[in-house]
């Protein structure tokens, strides 16, 4: 349970120094290393240290959206929160019935509160959760510290991570 409870801070620290050390680089010349599962010593072979590889593809590195964030990076963001925990969301294989479902309920609730944009109601929903309450549910539920804890980075990634998965109606 301990290794659970450490693992996730552990790995978004990983990702968020991998992401901040590779700012102002062009994406082509940005390594990325991915480790899975490794639990033997590492090998003592080595491989060049200056071997690029070029661009072959013109697709964008990152999934953004209308909410300015980076959707991917904002799928991070909602496992490193415990979302997961408390909402439904199918993008993030998320089964939580504490608070409002996310694959619904921000588009049907920003028309209820004044036909507010979407993405400015999913930011204002984490940013100041009891500025408006989905009906069936009570103020106070979710914690009003995520506007506090959460970079505007992460704040518009998690933001732009909610838009690309909810239905718009």
């Amino acid at each position: 349970m301990l290794f659970a409870a450490l693992l996730f801070p552990a790995g978004f620290a990983g990702w968020a120094v991998g992401h901040y050390t590779s700012l102002g680089e062009s994406s082509s010349t940005v390594v990325h290393t991915v480790t899975i599962g490794s639990t033997s010593a590492p090998a003592t072979t080595t491989a060049p240290a200056t071997t690029t590889a070029p661009a072959t593809t013109t697709s964008p590195a990152t999934t953004t959206s209308s909410g300015g964030g980076n959707a991917a990076a904002g799928k991070a963001v909602f496992a490193a929160n415990g979302c997961a925990a408390c909402h439904t969301f199918k993008p993030a294989n998320a089964t939580g019935s504490i608070g409002p479902d996310l694959d619904t309920a921000p588009a049907s609730d920003a028309k209820a509160d004044n036909n507010m944009n979407l993405a400015a109601f999913i930011k204002e929903s984490i940013d100041n959760p009891d500025a408006y309450i989905a009906k069936g549910y009570s103020k106070g539920v979710m914690p009003t510290t995520f506007g506090q804890s959460l970079s505007s980075t992460q704040l518009n990634d998690l933001v732009a991570f909610i838009l690309s998965g909810t239905a718009k109606s």
